[in-house]
Formats: C-alpha cells, structure tokens, sequence
C-alpha cells in the first residue's frame, strides 16, 4: 500500500524492483506506442473485485497488527504483486477463451491499489484499535475510575455509520489543490513515486517475468506461514498456552517478556522495517522491561499502593503507559515542528522566491532520477486533461460538513454540534498542511493532528460533560481528515507518474473509502465478539493504543492528578529526551542517524514488552545474512518473501476467529514450569 508514514506506522525503504538506467529510454517512451484509456475506461468491474478481495485480506493483515503491536509496514510490494497477479491470470483466463475485451494497463493497476490503499487505511485511522476501542467499558475498567458520561459501548452498527460520516471529507479537502501539489510545486511524495515505479516495471516485458517470479515466492512463504498458524493453533487450549509460552532466555527473562514467540508476521515485519526501527524496539524493550520496571517495582509500597496489581493504572501498569504517552508526545510534537516548518520555509520559497522549478528536497533515502522533458509534457498533458471541477470539490466539502455537524451529536451526546463546526473550519488548512508535509517529507502526522484534537476538544468538553469520549470523538474526526488528505496527495503523485487520471484516482478513492467503512469495523467486530480479552495487557491482542489514546484524553480532561508518585516527574523527563534524541539525529545527519534509536519505536515496547522487537530483529538478521550472501535476490525477493510471511499468518486470523466464535477449543495446552513447580505438583 503506498500509505505515508506515520507516528505509528512506518514504511519499508527498499522496492525490489529497479529504475531502468539513464541509456535506457525513459519510462513513457517506452509506453509511448500505447493507448492511454480514457478515466472510466480504467475503472473496471474485474479491478474493484480485485480490490474488494484485497481490501478484505489486507484489512485482517492491518487490524491484526493494530491490535498487537500497532506497528504497520508498508504493504506496497504486496498489494502491487498481488493485484497485477489475480488481474493478469483474469485477463489471460478471458483471452484463452476469446472473450477479452479490454487489456490489462498500468492505469488499471494503479486503480487497483488506490482503492486497495483507501479500504485498507480506515482499518488504521478508522482508530477500531485505537480511539474507539479507547471509549469502551473494557478499556476503561483499568483504569479504576468513576468514568459515567466517558464511555461508550461498542456497536457495529454505529462504528460504522461514523466511519461512513467522517472518512470522506479529507478527500474533498485537498482535490482543489492537486495541480499546485504536484505540478507546480513538484512535491516529491516518496511513497507514491515508488508505488508508480513499481507498477510501471510490472508492465514492461523484464519487469512482468520478475512479477512473476514474486508473485510465486510470495505464494511459497505465505502457504508456509498459514499453515505454521494453524499448527501452532493446535497448542492453545488454555490463557497461558502455545508456543508463545517457550522460555527462549528462561523463565525469569519469560517472565518479563523477553522470548521469542514464533511470529511469521512479525519476522515478516521485521524483514521490512529498516533495521534502526528493530533496534530501537529492542533497545526500549531492554530500557523498559529491563532496568526501569524490575528497578519501579522494588518501590512498591512507596510509591504506589502495595495492594495493587501491575496491571492497575494506579501501580506499575502507570508508569508504563504514561511514560510511553510521554515519549509519544514528544516525539510527535518534535516532527509536527520540523514538518510544519519546513512546510512554510516550502510554502515561502514557491510563493514569494519563485523557485517552481527545482523538487523541494526530501527527508526520505528514496533516490529519483530527474524526469526527462517528454516524460513531464506527456504527464502534464494527462494529469490536466480531467479536471475535477472547483466548485464539486467544495459543494462536497461543505455538504459533507454540515451532515457531520448534524448526525455526530446523535452517535457521541458528549461531542456537542459546535465542536464538530469548529474543527471542519480549521481541517482543511490542517489537512493542507498535512499533505504538503508528507509531500516534502513522506511523513504524515495524522495521528499528531489527532491527539492535538483529543486535547483541545476534550478539555473544552470538561470531565463532568463526557471529554473523554468527545475527544476521543474529536480525535477520529480530524484523523480522518487529515489523514485520507494526504493519502489522497499520493495517490495523484501515484496516477501523475503513470499517466491515471486524477478523476479515476479519486473515484477509486471514494470507492475504496466505502469499502474499507464496511470492512474494517465488520473485520474488527470479529475479533472484538471472537477474544473477551482483547484490550487487556495479558491477551494476545493487546491493542496497546486504545489504552494509549483513551489515557492521553484523561491526561487532556483530569490534568495531572491521575498520575501515580513520581510518575510525572519520569514523563517529563523521557518527554524532554525523546525532543532531545530527535534533535541529536537531525544535527547528526543522515550518515550516524542511522545508528540513533528512534524514540517513538523505542516507546511501543514500554506497554508490550520485547517479545515482538525480538521477532522483528529475527526478521532482521534473516535479510542482513540474506543480503550478505546475495545482495541482488535479496533486495529482488525480500519484500515478496517477507509479505507472504505477513498475509499468511495474518489470513490466518480470520479461521482462528471464527473457531472461537464457534467455541471450537484446541485440544492441547503446551506450557512450561520451573522445576521447583513441577516438584510442586509432584510432576
């Protein structure tokens, strides 16, 4: 998926393919001689099946990590491979039988994963594992408090309704400004340039026999990971059951949640993050789980209640939450500065400078050879010929707002009208910024743009009027915006670069959006029915960032006063640090940068442990050895091997939930005890 980084998400930055060399002609000299469909010509029936296929399983693949880790790679390779394979098997299944009417093309491609990008993406700023899971009554128990207005019970038919009025603005937001994005400015967005080079090489006659060639290791590493699901599946009869229980480093290390837990997804993950995001998980994994809490829990009794479990916000469970809300804070305030900032020195140098011909620089590793002449005329021609009217995109806009303004009070009583006018008054300038910012830098703040609004609009509510839950409300509503603005921005890049036309880009858009407002929270509601204990620290899925997000909005509404002794005084402490890292790494420059720890990576494990960083670093050392030994069928095979690790283990889910819907138990436990234990119990 060609989705921008974000706070909690990040991207892989390798693509197996190659940019053909500069004796070569260029890519649209090469497609010259053939014909250009028009917009509806590209948008398909056989595409959007494609797309609602994909959309499903991407969907299980994306919520399955919120609810783990909340760490999402980018899944570019494969939804690339695996739309370019069902498609070409269709096509060539029709012209078999003489029946092919229209051929397979770069633009129908790029149809097919805009729309797979949309669906997929609400799974993750759709906030199912997030901030709505963060109003529930099961988050909210553990925190011990006196929550009245500050929940909401969970329902499908209401997540998906507010999907369905807040996931659609952002699009309409930015359509206005897509030529001054990509023409004018010439705004690099890393992530969609190498989403179109991707496709442009699986069309041409070399880049179609390595397709091939993935598509076929992708298929080979994801039977191998389903079915090492289902095995594993075998061995879980009980909580503390299954091959997550092996002691890797013993029991006491097990103990503290350092073991390794025989993830095919997160090896898979790990084989795609560049390598400073694994270390820096592992690194806050042994700073945290480690040194800090064995060296806090020596306090108990000083600084928190004796009686109290680990896992009350009151005790340990506190300082691991809030000291990773503080990190998080600081490493997005830090970002939301520098991207900002560069946004304006940007903004300046195009308006009042005059520099419209030089690409703005970029923080990203991504490497673009120029465009030649022909290739920017051709494009340019393409990109203007389907204008989508002004006047539409506005009309939609502010239809679309004053919907939300009505119908959001009816589903969140706490989230008054005002609010919501509030905020679609101030979301496009936002949702702007948040586009050109991923423009210059392949990063989006979304989540950033979000938490700003948690505080703002649930202070503004008050604790005794429900701001817990209209903040969480709030939260959802600008994320969306900014959000689908930025995704929106790439995706033109994407159709810029193979000559899609921006209609066709943003119907898909609209079309994939609608998809994924079904999809996610029917793909959520099943895990949710499926594991009573999902939410909680001791389930399998943890989703770490509903108890993050709902406590950042008691922070935003109760003040400081929540926190236990000496809690603050640490938050502050890591929040400063986390600025300071930051700094140290842009003054360091992109040579020992690289040998810096990422602080919002480092934050993830100080809630979840170091099970899934040591995973991911297992996926690590794989591709390091791999590319030691063959850099070239590395760099070629990795991102297909890695993501069929990820799709199969992650498919897997879906059998899995529904043999516990079903209540079909597995008929082994597998766990391990010390021998003191087993002596014990005369074993």
């Amino acid at each position: 998926m060609n989705s921008s980084r974000d706070e909690e998400k990040t991207v892989s930055n390798t693509t197996p393919l190659e940019i053909e060399n500069e004796e070569e002609p260029t890519i649209e000299r090469v497609f010259a001689e053939k014909e250009v469909p028009t917009w509806q010509q590209q948008l398909t029936v056989r595409a959007f099946v494609v797309s609602f296929i994909l959309s499903i399983l991407f969907t299980f693949i994306v919520m399955k990590l919120n609810l783990t880790t909340g760490i999402i790679p980018s899944l570019n390779v494969s939804a690339g491979l695996l739309g370019f394979f069902f498609v070409k098997s269709w096509t060539k299944l029709m012209e078999k039988f003489g029946m092919l009417k229209q051929p397979f093309t770069r633009q129908e491609n790029t149809v097919i994963q805009t729309c797979v990008v949309a669906s997929s993406g609400i799974a993750f700023s759709g906030g199912a594992a997030s901030y709505v899971l963060g109003m529930s009554d099961r988050i909210a128990a553990q925190g011990d408090k006196e929550f009245g207005l500050n929940t909401k019970n969970l329902a499908l038919g209401w997540m998906i309704g507010f999907m369905f009025v807040v996931s659609f603005l952002g699009l309409f937001s930015v359509v206005p400004l897509r030529k001054i994005m990509i023409i004018d400015f010439k705004l690099t967005y890393p992530s969609g340039t190498a989403t179109a080079l991707l496709i442009n090489s699986f069309h041409t006659p070399k880049g179609a026999k390595l397709a091939k060639k993935q598509v076929k290791e992708l298929g080979k590493f994801f039977s191998f990971s389903f079915l090492w699901g289902f095995f594993q599946w075998f061995f879980t009869a009980g909580e503390s059951c299954g091959f997550a229980q092996f002691p890797t480093f013993g029991l006491k290390a097990h103990k503290n949640r350092f073991f390794f837990d025989f993830s095919a997804t997160y090896v898979g993950v790990g084989m795609i993050c560049p390598y400073i995001i694994n270390v820096s998980l592992l690194v806050g994994a042994i700073l945290s789980w480690g040194i800090m809490w064995p060296l806090i829990g020596t306090r108990k009794g000083h600084w928190y209640d004796r009686s109290l479990s680990d896992s009350n916000l009151h005790g340990l469970q506190g300082y691991r939450i809030f000291i990773a809300i503080a990190i998080i804070l600081g490493d997005g305030l830090y970002n939301f500065v520098m991207v900002f900032g560069r946004t304006l020195v940007g903004l300046y140098m195009q308006l009042f400078k005059k520099d419209k011909g030089v690409v703005l620089p970029s923080d990203t590793t991504l490497q673009v050879t120029p465009s030649k002449s022909f290739d920017d005329e051709r494009r340019t021609q393409y990109f203007l010929q389907d204008r989508i009217p002004n006047w539409f995109a506005v009309s939609g806009y502010v239809t679309l707002a004053v919907m939300a303004i009505i119908i959001l009070p009816h589903i969140f009583h706490q989230l008054k009208w005002y609010h919501v006018l509030v905020m679609y008054i101030f979301a496009p300038m936002l949702a702007f910024c948040n586009a050109y910012g991923c423009g210059l830098t392949d990063w989006s703040l979304a989540s950033t743009y979000g938490k700003l609004a948690i505080f703002i609009i649930g202070g503004w509510a008050g604790a005794s009027q429900g701001g817990i839950v209209a903040g969480l409300a709030a939260c959802g509503v600008m994320m969306n915006i900014v959000s689908t603005a930025a995704d929106l921005s790439q995706d033109f890049k994407t159709g810029y670069l193979t000559l899609a036309s921006p209609r066709s880009m943003f119907v898909s858009q609209i079309i994939g959006t609608a998809m994924g407002c079904v999809i996610s929270p029917c793909v959520f509601w099943i895990f949710y029915k499926a594991f009573p204990d999902l939410g909680t620290s001791k389930s399998q899925y943890a989703a770490p960032y509903g108890a993050v997000y709902r406590n950042i909005a008691v922070l935003g509404v109760e003040g400081f006063g929540s926190l236990p002794k000496h809690c603050l005084t640490l938050c502050i402490i890591f929040f400063v640090a986390a600025i300071a890292v930051n700094g140290i790494r842009d003054l360091a420059g992109k040579r020992w940068a690289k040998y810096i720890p990422i602080p919002m990576a480092m934050a993830i494990p100080f809630y979840l442990g170091g099970y899934f960083a040591i995973d991911m670093c297992v996926g690590s050392l794989i591709l390091f050895v791999w590319q030691s030994r063959n850099k070239a069928k590395a760099d070629a095979f990795g991102p297909a091997v890695a993501s069929g690790l990820i799709c199969g283990d992650g498919i897997w889910t879906l059998p899995s939930s529904l043999l516990a819907l079903a209540g079909v138990q597995p008929p082994i436990c597998m766990n391990f005890i010390s021998r003191s234990q087993a002596a014990a119990q005369g074993l």
